[in-house]
């Protein structure tokens, strides 16, 4: 008899954002891994691998490749297997899916932050998972600083304090009217929009000690749709909405994206583009953060820092868009008329970033 398949190893933890939004596609897809806390030795091997980058999740393949970031790992393990698909094969709900990718990666991490630090108790809480999880109150401690001290440059504090729960308030029952119709968000199957939500929600919303309660309390079917993404019935999965459709309140979830994620993302890119206006010709390699700049949400004024990372993110539903046919395009545009997320589809970089060695790259168009 042949011995079980070598596992993939993730390298995560259950409380981190990035890795509950892997770990779900892993599941879904029904790939054989093992899930590894990055301990002394896990954490050499991670930066041998990727030249000195320590980020989770990270995953090495049974034939040793090492992938990171989770948008690389979904795009890897899409193209390794197939089926049952995360991305959509109809446009609007690919363009969709995408967009939501980006949302719950670049907005989505000022309510789990604020939620997880805004608190005493909350932030009493995460210290204690964090030592729990390494053993080493000491070291969790000097990393939960990091974290808690990260706010200010998210845009997370006082100021913003009102404008990012009064959101939270209003995305959570507009989830709960589409997981009550169906089992996913486009459908009744897991998707790349899914799993990209699942990181804020799980990681932080749902574990974490105040929001947790909360969502368990007042709404089941989203802490349902969590423990069904965790655990899913993967020979259960029925395909996406038929006729390329969405719920009718997942275009209220669109219009919260269009409305108060879309401009904060489109800050972020343009001031990045002027940063990158100002460097040499050729190509370079951004930091991960170059500079800050201001941006408003619900009226409010505040400052964040600039990410190189969201253009990144950007291009992604930028270039699936893109890929379509005049008459595909025009069901997207037709689709999403009216909900703010047009803006994000028009905009035009004037410049492109990819990956080398695991690290942004960046040249003009």
């Amino acid at each position: 008899m042949n011995p079980d398949p070598a596992p993939f190893r993730f390298f995560g933890t259950e409380r981190s954002y990035f890795s509950g939004k892997a770990r779900a596609a892993f599941r879904a897809k029904r790939a054989f891994f093992e899930e590894i806390l990055p301990d002394r030795n896990a954490i050499r091997e991670i930066r041998r691998r990727t030249g000195g980058l320590f980020f989770l999740p990270t995953v090495v393949t049974p034939e040793g490749d090492t992938w990171q970031d989770t948008s690389d790992i979904i795009d890897a393990l899409e193209a390794r297997r197939p089926e049952p698909a995360l991305l959509p094969a109809t446009p609007v709900q690919r363009v969709v899916a995408y967009l939501l990718e980006l949302y719950a990666d670049e907005f989505m991490i000022l309510p789990a932050m604020l939620h997880r630090w805004g608190t005493p108790e909350g932030e009493r809480d995460a210290r204690d998972s964090f030592a729990a999880s390494t053993g080493d109150p000491a070291g969790s401690d000097k990393f939960a600083d990091t974290m808690s001290g990260s706010l200010p440059m998210l845009g997370v504090g006082e100021i913003t304090r009102d404008a990012i729960l009064a959101h939270l308030d209003d995305l959570l029952p507009r989830m709960e009217s589409v997981l009550a119709d169906q089992g996913f968000l486009l459908g009744e199957q897991a998707s790349l929009a899914d799993c990209a939500m699942l990181g804020p929600f799980y990681g932080h919303l749902y574990l974490d000690l105040v929001p947790g309660t909360m969502l368990r309390r007042r709404y089941p079917r989203i802490s349902y749709w969590i423990e069904r993404m965790n655990h899913p019935n993967v020979a259960a999965f029925a395909g996406f909405r038929e006729g390329d459709g969405l719920h009718p309140a997942l275009r209220g979830v669109l219009e919260l994206v269009g409305r108060d994620a879309g401009p904060v993302i489109l800050d972020t890119v343009r001031d990045f583009e002027r940063w990158a206006e100002q460097q040499p010709d050729g190509e370079h390699a951004p930091p991960r953060a170059v500079g800050g700049h201001e941006s408003h949400l619900r009226g409010v004024a505040f400052q964040r820092y600039t990410s190189s990372y969201t253009l990144w993110m950007l291009q992604r539903p930028l270039d699936a868009y893109a890929a379509l046919s005049g008459s595909e395009r025009a069901a997207v545009d037709s689709a999403l008329a009216g909900t703010g997320c047009e803006d994000l589809l028009a905009y035009r970089p004037r410049h492109r970033l990819r990956k080398r060695d695991f690290r942004l790259v960046c040249n003009r168009l």
